[in-house]
């Protein structure tokens, strides 16, 4: 497995050379987004209307952050389980959203939008929330702030400590990993 370190925007060139199972330090804009955040921008594209957030080259990271305790930019920023965006997922996207950051495989109609698109599913480490937070810099609230801990937030990260988890190829390290352990 190979070790990339990545800054956003994501490009196509970059996301290519990526394979399930690499190692990524991702440093720059990744917003926040959870399955009510999805709802409403599908919701948006479906009317014709602009977006709060920029999608093209973007990384959209599935998190629902505690409470900011004083001193810290953010509070424990665990990822959240995926499945519930995957009826979103596609038509992000399809307009221009390269990854995506959450725990947990995604369906079908993702991986497919995944390879249409050139787009990559990366996994933070579950149960690593507060070690995940000291990655990011920054933290303010841009869209949607009557959903609490699920509004749309621009973070700055630095170092941001990834898996690729399935890539634009269509390898995924959940199928990989249980193959290893079949008999």
């Amino acid at each position: 497995m190979a070790e990339y370190s990545l800054t956003t925007p994501l490009k196509d060139e970059e996301i290519r050379k990526l394979k399930a199972g690499d190692s990524v330090s991702l440093t720059g804009t990744v917003y926040t987004a959870r399955d009510a955040a999805h709802k409403r921008l599908v919701d948006l594209l479906d009317e014709g209307k602009p977006l709060p957030i920029p999608l093209e080259g973007q990384v959209i990271y599935y998190v629902g952050p505690s409470p900011t305790p004083p001193g810290r930019a953010i509070g424990s920023a665990g990822p959240t389980t995926s499945y519930r965006m995957d009826p979103y997922a596609p038509r992000l996207l399809d307009n221009g959203l390269k990854g995506m950051i959450g725990k947990g495989a995604r369906n079908e109609g993702v991986v497919e939008a995944m390879k249409r698109n050139t787009a990559v599913y990366f996994a933070a480490t579950g149960g690593a929330a507060a070690l995940i937070s000291r990655s990011i810099t920054a933290a303010e609230v841009v869209a949607y702030e009557d959903l609490g801990a699920e509004a749309i937030r621009k973070l700055t990260v630095k170092n941001f400590p990834l898996i690729v988890a399935q890539d634009c190829h269509g390898a995924n390290v959940y199928e990989e990993g249980q193959k290893k352990y079949r008999r």
